[in-house]
């Protein structure tokens, strides 16, 4: 898979393309109902598959950097990695920046689908908004793609008991702890990857070394702590994992996943990792010194160690 942050260096590769446009925010079972609408079109005109994701998310830019925003179900990277597992060709990533959110419709369309991707066939939702200020929709795609001679196609809804698959609805699902539902809704279990960073060494001197990594995102669907699995390559071993902004260490500051691999003692800085989530434990919740934290982790590891024995037996 090709990623690609300029639409004329697309013509590098090739001149024509069947492309999409979105998110992808979760990669989930009705992203990837697209993905394989959008790989049959791709073979049926003999041309290569693009998805345009837009980076960061329109809601993370104009909610400025202290504005809420929806949570991150995939990082960048891991959106990523899975577009190139369902076997897309390229990616373009689409900066969403104030250049890019003052273009008209007309200009995404002139610009990007036809100057830069030279799209045949576009597939997309019949409820897409693009442009400033949301002016341009599936009625205006469809005739600019009579004077352009593209065809627009509808993308196909993935429903499940009656309901629309979407990434709300699994953030939704993860605030309730609902794992076994959203491992339906994705096609796989929820986690997250990344790479294992020095800390404050705060764990090792509780007694409880963890392995660190940064969520990469500017806000995270889950908080508290939680009964996990650590892939470690093709090894899974048991973790209790705390995911938040530790208020019991630090009065504020960047998210942080600590996983408190049970019975290890390797040394996996630099290494990257995958934490699938299994169970909550309990809310994050700040503690009356590193006494009292001390006492409680070791409440969790135990807790942890009960949940995913009887899981697994």
């Amino acid at each position: 898979m090709i990623i690609f942050d300029d639409p004329e260096r697309f013509s590098q590769f090739h001149q024509n393309c069947v492309a999409t446009i979105g998110k992808f925010d979760g990669v989930h079972l009705g992203h990837q109902l697209i993905l394989d609408q959008l790989k049959e079109k791709a073979e049926q005109f003999n041309l290569p598959s693009v998805v345009i994701l837009l980076e960061p998310h329109p809601e993370e830019y104009f909610a400025g950097e202290d504005g809420d925003c929806p949570a991150r179900l995939t990082s960048i990277r891991e959106k990523l990695e899975l577009l190139e597992s369902f076997g897309i060709d390229f990616v373009f990533q689409l900066n969403f920046d104030k250049t890019t959110s003052e273009l008209s419709a007309e200009e995404y369309v002139d610009h990007i689908l036809v100057e830069g991707l030279g799209v045949s066939s576009f597939i997309v939702g019949n409820d897409f908004r693009f442009g400033h200020k949301r002016s341009g929709d599936f009625s205006l795609l469809q005739a600019k793609g009579e004077v352009y001679g593209f065809e627009v196609i509808e993308t196909a809804a993935y429903e499940r008991n009656g309901q629309r698959i979407s990434s709300t609805v699994i953030r939704e699902k993860l605030a309730e702890s609902d794992f076994a539902l959203v491992e339906q809704l994705l096609g796989r279990p929820y986690s997250m990857k990344g790479e294992v960073q020095p800390g404050q060494q705060l764990g090792s001197d509780l007694g409880y070394p963890t392995c660190n990594i940064n969520p990469h995102r500017r806000k995270i669907p889950l908080h508290g702590v939680y009964a996990c699995e650590v892939r470690l390559g093709d090894r899974f071993r048991q973790a209790a994992v705390n995911i938040g902004y530790r208020p019991t260490i630090t009065e504020q500051g960047e998210a942080l996943l600590e996983a408190h691999i049970l019975d290890f003692d390797e040394n996996l800085y630099g290494k990257t990792i995958e934490v699938i989530f299994r169970q909550k434990i309990r809310d994050e919740e700040k503690f009356d010194g590193l006494d009292a934290l001390k006492q409680q982790i070791r409440t969790d590891v135990q807790q942890v160690r009960e949940v995913l024995t009887a899981a697994t037996g």
